[in-house]
């Protein structure tokens, strides 16, 4: 079973930049993704990442702007997150599926961390 922690989230203001960080545990060759989730709306994707880090894609609203990458050494995945917009505003959560295709596909691990909250406000 995978054990995802988050962290790094905090209030920051517009144009301002925050890096999140995910360690995740008792796992092997996991595929792992970012998700957000602003009150009142539903979970949404994004970005992901592959095991070997050579691919990775986005979701159009942050494209650009956040920075999915990880370091399989220290067993952690990075988000980014620069020119940050109010609509950011969200309790960001890590995720880890077996393949890296799961998540092209639309598909979503059973896997999450508690979250950590992003606000951006001036």
């Amino acid at each position: 079973q995978v054990q995802l922690v988050e962290s790094g989230g905090g209030l920051v203001q517009p144009g301002g930049s925050l890096r999140l960080s995910c360690v995740a545990s008792g796992g092997s060759t996991y595929a792992m993704g970012w998700f957000r989730q602003a009150p009142g709306n539903q979970r949404e994707f994004v970005a992901a990442i592959s095991w070997g880090g050579g691919s990775t894609y986005a979701a159009d609203s942050v494209k650009g702007r956040f920075t999915i990458s990880r370091i399989n050494a220290k067993n952690t995945v990075y988000l980014q997150m620069n020119s940050l917009k109010p609509e950011d505003t969200a309790v960001y959560y890590c995720n880890a599926v077996p393949n890296y295709s799961d998540y092209l596909q639309g598909f979503v691990g059973q896997y999450w961390g508690q979250g950590t909250k992003v606000t951006v406000s001036s």
